[in-house]
């Protein structure tokens, strides 16, 4: 009786914490931050399309834009901390903008894969709206399989994928981080970019930083062979999963969107 007593309180003991990680797991996942648009909007970035309807940041090139970028960040801060992609694209004579989500910087909303995603199609299809084509999708991390899903559902709008630093399943980085845990049954929020992209018929650009301690190199390698052509794999060097930026270079974009852009394709 004492053992059955035991093992029944271990029992509830297990399925307490399970639940509990099932209940607060948006915040294992999401680290939204939240920024007024006035505290955004700076280094030639402007609210997007108008302060009024905010859903991003856009930044213009010096000359006539040849294309659109749309970035989804990852899963913390917000748009405002990743002004470096406009940076760098912006040299390559890209329109970028920089995607926000619901529940981050200014903007109000739920989170989630079902909430990110449905905005992220919302904002593709009112860049393509307003730009027209080449629309490119650039997606970091969480960003990746954010723009696995929308992108896939709104092919016909995107020229081609970046993905940086991806996974190809969430529960596979999950079991990597939590190994004790049941997560393939605890996930609400799947990402399931192999899945997601299985038909996907455009280019895509697979990046992973090799010494990547947060999304493992191998999860975004299992991706990128799970991937039809046309795609491309690109190994950033000694790179972890927050620094990769400072690997790479002015060629290293250029051969990126070359490869995206390219007419062969």
């Amino acid at each position: 009786m004492k053992f059955t007593g035991l093992m029944l309180r271990l029992t509830v003991a297990c399925l307490t914490v399970f639940a509990g990680v099932a209940i607060l797991q948006d915040r294992f996942i999401y680290f939204p931050e939240k920024a007024a648009i006035e505290d955004l909007a700076s280094d030639g970035l402007r609210a997007w399309p108008t302060p009024e309807a905010f859903r991003g940041l856009v930044a213009e090139p010096a000359g006539k834009a040849y294309g659109t970028a749309i970035v989804f960040h990852g899963n913390g801060g917000h748009a405002g901390h990743r002004s470096f992609y406009a940076a760098a694209l912006t040299r390559l004579r890209l329109r970028v903008i920089l995607a926000e989500y619901p529940g981050y910087g200014p903007r109000d909303g739920a989170l989630g894969e079902e909430s990110l995603v449905a905005d992220a199609q919302q904002t593709i299809a009112l860049a393509h709206r307003l730009y027209g084509t080449p629309l490119l999708l650039i997606g970091e991390s969480l960003g990746a399989g954010v723009v696995a899903s929308a992108g896939s559902r709104e092919r016909d709008k995107t020229a081609g994928l970046l993905l940086i630093t991806p996974w190809d399943r969430l529960e596979h980085v999950a079991a990597y981080h939590y190994p004790w845990l049941p997560v393939k049954w605890l996930l609400r929020d799947r990402y399931d970019s192999v899945t997601h992209l299985a038909s996907f018929d455009r280019p895509v650009l697979v990046v992973v930083a090799e010494s990547d301690s947060i999304v493992p190199a191998r999860f975004g390698e299992a991706l990128y062979n799970a991937l039809a052509n046309p795609k491309q794999l690109m190994v950033v060097k000694a790179a972890e999963h927050n620094d990769w930026i400072g690997h790479v270079d002015d060629t290293w974009w250029q051969q990126a969107i070359g490869f995206l852009l390219a007419p062969s394709h």
